[in-house]
């Protein structure tokens, strides 16, 4: 996975996969998705980021910890 922020033109794209792009939703507006051709997730864009995200700019990675079964 991967995060790229972009503050030129104010957009976060995170990429979840390395597959190519077969179709595209826009979810919301300002909010794209990409999917494989096998209908999987590529990536997510956010249009005017800042407008969207608190800190655009700011990043926190978390594992959450599984359960004791």
């Amino acid at each position: 996975m991967k995060i790229i922020y972009d503050p030129e033109n104010d957009i976060i794209d995170l990429i979840l996969g390395a597959g190519e792009v077969a179709e595209s939703d826009e979810i919301r507006e300002g909010v794209i998705v990409d999917y494989d051709s096998d209908g999987k997730v590529v990536s997510i864009e956010i249009l005017d980021a800042s407008e969207k995200v608190s800190d655009p700019m700011g990043i926190q990675y978390e594992v959450k910890a599984r359960s004791a079964a």
